[in-house]
């Protein structure tokens, strides 16, 4: 086994706890009187460290039960039921699984937190897939116990509010189930783990071309998970360039930048016991890795500008990428420890040529959509013919589900109610996505100076802020140096306007008279 000692204790709290003076623990485990009702067993056989972490979580307040034999650990499993369970993947006896495995059988919500000495073995990894909630590295403080299993009460609250609201209906913020359509063996095989994982708070990593439904599967893992009544929360980390990424993400504190008039949550804290959704998380810059990464192994939530803790969270996250994250970890693209924390579960989604059985139910459903979205109440749907189905089905589909989709819908717009669906009433998908049809001049565009050998990431940055620069110029010209009805035009407020122009430099006055971005 490997050896751990905690390096820091804490003392022992007051009976009642004055919220200036509670921990970033206490804060996500909620008071004393919740965590009295939290039953945890710790089983470590170094006899140190199990009276040392019984000693810190009973001065929390939790119901603290120790094991430190393998037999021991067996009966209380089997004799009382637990809400956590804190085990060591290396007692003498008995293989660490197992005991996953066994907590797991006695009570199927229970959450196993595995404490190992090496978190990226492969004994580890496998503890996690067979349903573990969380890892504690070793050594660890007293503190990363604390937030860690805080992290446990708070969702063990979660799951018990949401029971409690499904005794009397529907849970708060509960909204129908994702649905997942199509028979092919690949698909059902991604969304058998997927419902399987969705039971768990063990992070998924969501893998796939563009088009093939990674967010769908997000949702769907949501919604069938203790947190379906919580936040779903979701960001597009290509979407937005690094600054207003982190500031979005963490939110800021007032001053933090020019424009920053007054504190603002992240969205981390927005999606405080619910989900939180990464699509395309290759893309994030490297020092907003650092700074998740930190989120995710502590729970902790500093904004931008901030010199200390501003919020504590318990989230669950689901990441996407169209890449090959093992190979973006190669090239340094992201981080090596972040990727092990997030992919726990990785789930691949085939893409949509790989499963033509699939794209029959797929196109009557998105037909039954966009017709009751398009068309008035009581008008009869047009009916797809074999010839129809089959012709789709023979489609390369190069841009998958979302492809499809755009079919459909466009089909929809011009057909006639109650007719037939002919191949001929199909339009050629390539001519509806963005750049796979030779778009009169698309294809020739270049930035002024042309593309240089830089590498996609920096000639991204590069093209991003010329583009951002020109756009600001018009868009203040547009408005007449009149900053909100910029705002309004440009959909933004006005506070991520004033960040865009302090990052070209640019003022308004500037702008008006032709002078451009300061030197």
């Amino acid at each position: 086994m490997s050896t751990a000692t905690i390096s820091e204790h804490t003392s022992t709290p007051a009976a009642t706890e004055p919220p200036a003076s509670r921990s970033p623990a206490a804060l996500i485990a909620g008071d004393r009187a919740h965590r009295s009702t939290v039953r945890v067993l710790v089983i470590e056989d170094e006899h140190t460290l199990l009276e040392s972490c019984i000693s810190v979580l009973q001065h929390q307040g939790y119901d603290v039960t120790g094991a430190g034999r393998a037999e021991e650990a067996r009966e209380l499993l089997a004799r009382r039921s637990w809400d956590v369970v804190l085990l060591d993947l290396f007692i003498p006896g008995v293989q660490g699984t197992e005991l996953v495995q066994a907590a797991l059988r006695a009570r199927a919500d229970t959450l196993v937190i595995v404490m190992t000495g090496n978190p990226s073995v492969e004994s580890s990894i496998e503890a996690l897939r067979a349903g573990a909630w969380d890892y504690l590295p070793k050594p660890f403080t007293a503190s990363h116990l604390e937030v860690l299993v805080g992290r446990a009460a708070h969702t063990v609250a979660v799951s018990r509010e949401s029971a409690a609201g499904e005794v009397g209906g529907r849970g708060r913020g509960h909204s129908e189930k994702v649905p997942l359509l199509g028979n092919s063996p690949a698909l059902l095989r991604a969304v058998q783990l997927a419902r399987k994982v969705a039971a768990t708070d063990a992070s998924v990593f969501l893998t796939g071309e563009s088009g093939c439904g990674k967010e769908m599967f997000a949702q769907f893992i949501h919604h069938h998970s203790r947190r379906s009544s919580r936040s779903w929360v979701a960001v597009n980390c290509a979407a937005l360039p690094e600054t207003l990424l982190e500031s979005e993400m963490f939110g800021h504190v007032k001053g933090a930048f020019t424009g920053a008039v007054r504190d603002k949550p992240g969205l981390l804290e927005t999606a405080n016991g619910g989900t939180f959704f990464l699509d395309e998380l290759t893309e994030m810059a490297q020092p907003i890795q650092a700074k998740l990464l930190r989120v995710i192994q502590d729970g902790v939530v500093r904004r931008v500008g901030s010199e200390s803790v501003d919020a504590v969270v318990n989230v669950r996250f689901i990441a996407a990428t169209n890449r090959d994250p093992r190979e973006a970890v190669e090239q340094g693209v992201m981080r090596k420890d972040l990727y092990y924390r997030l992919s726990v579960v990785p789930i691949y989604i085939p893409p949509l040529r790989e499963r033509a059985e699939d794209v029959p139910m797929l196109a009557e459903h998105f037909l039954a959509v966009y017709w009751k979205r398009h068309r008035e109440r009581g008008a009869p749907r047009p009916r797809f013919t074999r010839e129809a189905l089959r012709a789709l089905q023979h489609r390369e589909w190069k841009g998958n589900v979302r492809e499809l989709q755009n079919v459909i819908e466009h089909a929809v717009v011009l057909l006639d109610p109650g007719r037939e669906i002919l191949p001929g009433d199909l339009p050629d998908g390539d001519a509806l996505s963005p750049g796979a049809a030779p778009v009169p001049g698309i294809g020739d565009w270049r930035p002024e100076g042309g593309f240089r050998d830089d590498g996609y990431h920096a000639e991204r940055e590069r093209v991003l802020a010329t583009f951002e620069l020109s756009y600001l110029s018009w868009l203040v010209e547009r408005a007449g140096a009149n900053m909100s009805q910029a705002a309004k035009i440009a959909g933004v407020d006005r506070t991520t306007l004033y960040r865009l122009m302090e990052k070209h430099r640019l003022h308004r006055e500037s702008v008006i008279t032709g002078e451009g971005p300061e030197d």
